[in-house]
């Protein structure tokens, strides 16, 4: 008899198209902060996930009633002039300009392991302690995610927290050149059986064309939603038309929800796979 699959455990038909809709960045701006609520509260977004270092982040754990948040675990700031930095002291993920260091090379090149464990095991511990009941784990901007070393880090965290984790899809696993996906099964992780990529900020294309497409099991799809204001424009001058296009196509538009539909989709949250997490994976 063939192993059961991930919706099934979750106690649907093998057949069942589940998706999770994560909202990323909760925390690093107030904008992001209203976007990212705005969005929960359609019922479309089903989780969300804190940058718990960020400026903002105290402020998002005041908006929180209970929705579906995890930790985006965060070992960079990107932002040139948009600067914050480890909770912990981390010498080594100082990028020398008061915060993290800006790209995933420079973390890849010069952290301390041991320093990025305990960062973010940090930050977990003061998600929690804000008063959140964080429901699953990922990476910002995939630092943590594609390097060996790095994701056994990630890793740990999501068994000893109990805590589902966002893996990279298949296609950029073989891209970046290790199993992930099977060693993360093989200690009795959780996560989705498909993660569809989005390339940079903006989901709109990504959502036209996967929305159509989506395959039998849980999928988890993400999006960067803001608000637009003067705040958002001066620190994220590349990409803040699209995190205010991510939010007007789920709170202004009706066409992601009629795809969902159309596609015999049902709508999940992370809380179903940590439960699972919890019960031995």
């Amino acid at each position: 008899m063939s192993e059961p699959t991930l919706a099934q455990r979750l106690g649907y038909d093998a057949r069942a198209k589940l998706l999770i809709i994560n909202a990323d960045d909760l925390g690093s701006c107030h904008s992001a902060n209203v976007g990212v609520f705005d969005c929960l509260a359609t019922g479309v977004v089903t989780s969300a996930t804190l940058m718990v270092p960020c400026p903002w982040a105290r402020e998002a754990s005041s908006r929180y009633r209970g929705q579906d948040i995890g930790v985006h675990l965060t070992v960079n700031a990107e932002y040139e002039l948009y600067r914050w930095g480890p909770i912990t002291h981390a010498p080594s993920l100082l990028g020398g300009d008061g915060g993290f260091p800006r790209t995933m090379e420079d973390v890849w090149d010069h952290a301390d392991l041991d320093e990025v464990r305990r960062e973010c095991r940090a930050q977990i511990e003061r998600a929690i302690l804000w008063g959140f009941d964080v429901s699953h784990l990922d990476a910002h901007m995939g630092t943590l995610q594609l390097r060996p070393e790095f994701f056994d880090v990630y890793l740990d965290l999501a068994i000893e927290f109990g805590l589902p984790l966002r893996m990279i899809s298949s296609g950029l696993e073989r891209f970046v050149g290790f199993p992930g996906r099977a060693v993360a099964a093989e200690a009795g992780a959780v996560f989705t059986d498909h993660t569809r990529y989005v390339p940079g900020i903006g989901a709109r294309q990504t959502f036209e064309k996967d929305l159509a497409s989506l395959r039998t099991g849980v999928t988890e799809m993400r999006l960067h939603p803001a608000v637009e204001s003067a705040e958002l424009r001066s620190l994220a001058a590349d990409s803040w038309e699209a995190r205010v296009d991510d939010h007007r196509m789920i709170c202004s538009e009706s066409w992601v929800a009629e795809m969902i539909e159309a596609a015999g989709a049902t709508l999940i949250g992370y809380r179903p796979l940590r439960q699972l997490a919890r019960a031995g994976g």
